[in-house]
Protein backbone atom coordinates (compact mmCIF):
# COMPACT_ATOMS: atom_id res chain seq x y z
CA UNK A 1 0.00 0.00 0.00
CA UNK A 2 1.92 3.16 -0.90
CA UNK A 3 -0.17 5.59 1.10
CA UNK A 4 1.62 3.26 4.17
CA UNK A 5 4.65 3.81 2.89
CA UNK A 6 4.61 7.00 2.05
CA UNK A 7 3.38 7.37 5.84
CA UNK A 8 6.66 5.27 7.14
CA UNK A 9 9.02 7.56 4.94
CA UNK A 10 7.16 10.70 6.68
CA UNK A 11 7.94 9.39 10.28
CA UNK A 12 11.51 8.34 9.10
CA UNK A 13 11.92 12.00 8.71
CA UNK A 14 9.65 13.41 11.40
CA UNK A 15 12.26 15.45 12.80
CA UNK A 16 13.41 16.97 9.77
CA UNK A 17 9.56 18.06 9.09
CA UNK A 18 9.48 18.99 12.68
CA UNK A 19 12.35 21.45 12.43
CA UNK A 20 11.04 22.69 9.35
CA UNK A 21 7.58 23.35 10.41
CA UNK A 22 8.94 25.20 13.81
CA UNK A 23 11.11 27.78 11.62
CA UNK A 24 7.72 28.37 9.23
CA UNK A 25 5.89 28.81 12.55
CA UNK A 26 8.66 31.34 13.83
CA UNK A 27 8.34 33.08 10.15
CA UNK A 28 4.81 33.26 9.88
CA UNK A 29 2.55 36.36 10.55
CA UNK A 30 -0.06 34.48 11.21
CA UNK A 31 1.40 32.34 13.91
CA UNK A 32 3.42 35.19 15.94
CA UNK A 33 1.63 34.18 19.11
CA UNK A 34 3.30 30.91 19.43
CA UNK A 35 6.38 32.82 20.43
CA UNK A 36 4.51 32.39 24.14
CA UNK A 37 5.10 29.05 23.79
CA UNK A 38 8.19 27.54 24.87
CA UNK A 39 10.49 26.20 22.22
CA UNK A 40 10.53 23.03 23.25
CA UNK A 41 6.63 22.44 23.46
CA UNK A 42 6.34 23.67 20.46
CA UNK A 43 8.68 21.66 19.11
CA UNK A 44 8.17 18.53 20.67
CA UNK A 45 3.88 18.77 19.12
CA UNK A 46 5.32 19.08 16.02
CA UNK A 47 7.17 16.00 16.30
CA UNK A 48 5.04 13.70 18.20
CA UNK A 49 2.57 14.51 14.98
CA UNK A 50 4.86 13.23 12.59
CA UNK A 51 6.66 10.45 14.38
CA UNK A 52 3.17 8.95 14.99
CA UNK A 53 1.66 9.44 12.15
CA UNK A 54 0.54 6.31 11.34
CA UNK A 55 -1.44 5.44 14.81
CA UNK A 56 -2.83 8.91 14.12
CA UNK A 57 -4.06 8.26 10.60
CA UNK A 58 -4.51 4.47 11.46
CA UNK A 59 -5.16 3.32 14.50
CA UNK A 60 -6.51 6.44 16.40
CA UNK A 61 -10.20 6.38 17.46
CA UNK A 62 -12.34 9.29 17.24
CA UNK A 63 -11.96 9.90 20.93
CA UNK A 64 -8.51 9.61 21.23
CA UNK A 65 -8.31 12.75 19.00
CA UNK A 66 -10.33 14.70 20.59
CA UNK A 67 -9.05 14.34 24.05
CA UNK A 68 -5.42 15.33 22.26
CA UNK A 69 -6.38 18.33 20.76
CA UNK A 70 -8.80 19.47 22.91
CA UNK A 71 -6.01 19.68 25.83
CA UNK A 72 -3.85 21.06 23.09
CA UNK A 73 -6.03 23.80 22.61
CA UNK A 74 -6.94 24.47 26.44
CA UNK A 75 -3.15 24.48 26.71
CA UNK A 76 -2.72 27.59 24.43
CA UNK A 77 -5.63 29.20 25.79
CA UNK A 78 -3.96 28.78 29.17
CA UNK A 79 -0.70 30.49 27.63
CA UNK A 80 -2.75 33.19 25.98
CA UNK A 81 -2.09 32.51 22.49
CA UNK A 82 -4.61 34.00 19.72
CA UNK A 83 -6.54 31.06 18.88
CA UNK A 84 -6.12 31.90 14.78
CA UNK A 85 -2.40 31.46 15.41
CA UNK A 86 -3.32 27.96 16.88
CA UNK A 87 -5.88 27.26 13.70
CA UNK A 88 -2.91 28.59 11.26
CA UNK A 89 -0.27 26.76 13.12
CA UNK A 90 -2.46 23.26 12.89
CA UNK A 91 -2.86 24.60 8.66
CA UNK A 92 1.07 24.94 8.23
CA UNK A 93 1.67 21.89 10.24
CA UNK A 94 -0.78 19.85 7.47
CA UNK A 95 0.75 21.82 3.86
CA UNK A 96 4.31 21.28 5.95
CA UNK A 97 3.55 17.73 5.13
CA UNK A 98 1.64 17.84 2.09
CA UNK A 99 5.19 19.30 0.44
CA UNK A 100 7.80 16.82 1.58
CA UNK A 101 5.23 14.57 0.25
CA UNK A 102 5.19 16.19 -3.23
CA UNK A 103 8.76 16.59 -2.90
CA UNK A 104 9.32 12.85 -2.25
CA UNK A 105 8.45 12.14 -6.19
CA UNK A 106 5.77 9.87 -5.45
CA UNK A 107 3.96 10.53 -8.55
CA UNK A 108 5.30 7.97 -11.34
CA UNK A 109 2.12 5.84 -11.93
CA UNK A 110 -1.52 5.75 -11.71
CA UNK A 111 -1.45 3.42 -8.69
CA UNK A 112 1.00 5.89 -6.74
CA UNK A 113 -1.20 9.09 -7.62
CA UNK A 114 -3.96 6.81 -5.90
CA UNK A 115 -1.77 6.15 -2.85
CA UNK A 116 -1.14 9.46 -2.21
CA UNK A 117 -4.73 10.64 -2.76
CA UNK A 118 -5.85 8.10 -0.01
CA UNK A 119 -2.92 9.97 2.25
CA UNK A 120 -4.36 13.38 1.34
CA UNK A 121 -7.71 12.17 2.65
CA UNK A 122 -6.44 10.58 5.75
CA UNK A 123 -4.69 13.84 6.40
CA UNK A 124 -7.80 15.49 5.75
CA UNK A 125 -9.59 13.99 8.22
CA UNK A 126 -7.07 14.06 10.67
CA UNK A 127 -6.40 17.40 10.21
CA UNK A 128 -9.91 18.61 10.52
CA UNK A 129 -10.84 16.99 13.23
CA UNK A 130 -7.62 18.26 15.52
CA UNK A 131 -8.62 21.63 14.29
CA UNK A 132 -12.45 21.34 15.55
CA UNK A 133 -11.21 19.62 18.80
CA UNK A 134 -8.78 22.51 19.30
CA UNK A 135 -11.00 24.88 18.74
CA UNK A 136 -13.19 23.25 21.18
CA UNK A 137 -10.93 22.95 23.99
CA UNK A 138 -9.87 26.46 23.68
CA UNK A 139 -13.19 27.94 24.14
CA UNK A 140 -13.96 25.57 27.20
CA UNK A 141 -10.49 26.85 28.81
CA UNK A 142 -11.84 30.65 27.98
CA UNK A 143 -15.25 29.63 28.91
CA UNK A 144 -17.01 31.38 32.14
CA UNK A 145 -16.98 29.40 34.79
CA UNK A 146 -20.08 28.98 36.69
CA UNK A 147 -20.26 29.14 40.20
Amino acid sequence: MIALRLVHLIETHSEELASGLVKKLELSPHTRDLQKVPANELRERASEIYRHLSEWLLHSKEDEIERRYAAVGARRATQDVALDDVCWAIMLTKENLWHFVEDQGFLKSPHELMGELELLRLLDHFFDRALCYVVEGYEHAHAPKVA
